[in-house]
């Protein structure tokens, strides 16, 4: 009798470890289940769509003859509501009950919304789809005025889509600065200016603390907590994500701020994986857990999730997860690239090199575990390797930021 593959959610996670488990059981079930009413799409390019700088074409990844070529039985706008990890069955809203070998759990978060009044007025938006990608492009093509909450790297990409459609935004920050647990004010300065060049001012000690309508219940203002009004016809939200696991409930996964994984994607429950967004994976160059929402970081613990599933013993048959993410930012003259943790570290060191170069680094025990770089990409590879390395690099920061440094000039064996 065949295996059964159920994989819940069809982001690059959960498509890239169906197309493993495709490769290594030819002749095994594979059901993918999604909420969503449509197939893999490119989530690093709807900013470019909804900024109103692609059409839809380049967006999708995957139609669904790609499921159908593969023998991948694809089921949009499915809801998981519940797991019998015992009986190993899957339950679906309408009902379905699809027996499991083994089941990936994949299903991303939801955008957490503000617990203000009026939160839910017409004309807000959160980004996270591309249903959300064409609701915004549609909107902010009619808008005037806007606001941005939320200064992260979701909230910038709604910044850079209000100066991408011409529309007067005011971008509301609770902190002193954009990114402020990765950035210190002298590289946040370079984000700032260049918001403002591009006609969105940012705004700080602010946030929102509420939202007026009109009497059609659209959105006309938002009330800053600075004591502020600004007008805004559209208002753009990104302050983080609620986790998928209401499912999950009585099924023995371990749910700390998102699933607790270890290095080969396995939950706490027998046959369970999770892999992507969701995941607090085992981190085993840090030799802790840690979450991270990059798609290459995703995309690489899909495969290791498809392997593990069809391993016979996965210590001995499966390469571990073990990973430098990047997230990079396209919106600006200038390039920007965060890589590993840059907001975590008990010691930093920096330096600026002009108006538009700066770069950061992240240190913990003594090793590099992260930095943001802005203006100069060229220095990421070297810092990925020290950091894969585990190398205890700190005491020599002043090479690390020469502009132009060599790995053979540290005193470290690589």
């Amino acid at each position: 009798m065949s295996q059964s593959f159920v994989i819940i959610g069809d982001g690059v996670a959960g498509s890239s470890a169906a197309e493993t488990i495709r490769e290594r059981e030819p002749d095994a079930d594979v059901t993918i289940l999604t909420d969503e009413g449509e197939a893999l799409y490119n989530r690093i390019l709807i900013k470019e769509f909804a900024k109103g700088k692609l059409p839809e074409a380049p967006i999708s990844i995957h139609d669904e003859s790609w499921y159908d070529e593969r023998d991948i039985d694809l089921r949009l706008n499915t809801l998981v509501t519940d797991i019998d990890t015992d009986a190993h069955v899957v339950h679906t809203h309408e009902g379905d009950d699809l027996a499991y070998d083994a089941v990936l759990v994949a299903t991303g978060g939801t955008p957490t919304q503000l617990p203000v009044e009026n939160s839910d007025a017409d004309g807000i938006h959160h980004f996270w789809t591309f249903e959300d990608a064409r609701r915004i492009r549609e909107h902010t093509e009619k808008a005037d005025s806007g606001v941005i909450v939320g200064a992260g790297l979701l909230g910038i990409d709604l910044a850079a889509i209000c100066a991408g459609q011409d529309i007067d935004a005011k971008y509301l920050m609770r902190g002193n600065r954009w990114w402020r647990y990765a950035l210190s004010e002298d590289g946040a300065e370079i984000i700032h200016d260049a918001l403002a060049e591009k006609g969105i001012e940012p705004v700080f000690e602010s946030g929102a603390s509420g939202f007026e309508t009109d009497d059609d219940g659209h959105v006309v203002a938002t009330l800053g907590g600075d004591g502020g009004r600004y007008e805004s016809d559209f208002v753009g939200i990104a302050i983080g994500l609620n986790f998928n696991v209401e499912f999950l409930q009585d099924t023995g996964v371990t749910i700390d701020n998102g699933i607790v994984v270890d290095e080969y994607m396995r939950t706490d429950a027998e046959d369970v994986y999770a892999a992507g967004d969701i995941t607090r994976f085992y981190d085993t160059i840090r030799d802790t857990h840690a979450q991270n929402g990059s798609w290459g970081s995703a995309k690489q613990q899909g495969s290791v999730a498809g392997h593990a599933m069809t391993a016979d013993d996965v210590e001995d048959d499966v390469e571990a997860f073990r990973w430098v993410s990047s997230y990079s930012i396209t919106h600006f003259d200038f390039p920007f690239l965060s890589f590993g943790f840059p907001t975590d570290g008990d010691e930093h060191a920096e330096r600026r090199y002009s108006e538009t170069e700066w770069r950061r680094l992240a240190f913990e025990d003594g090793k590099l575990i992260g930095g943001v770089l802005i203006g100069d990409l060229a220095p990421q590879s070297k810092y990925k390797q020290l950091i894969r390395a585990e190398a205890d690099v700190a005491d020599q920061s002043d090479v690390l930021l020469q502009q132009n440094f060599e790995l053979e000039e540290l005193d470290v064996d690589l």
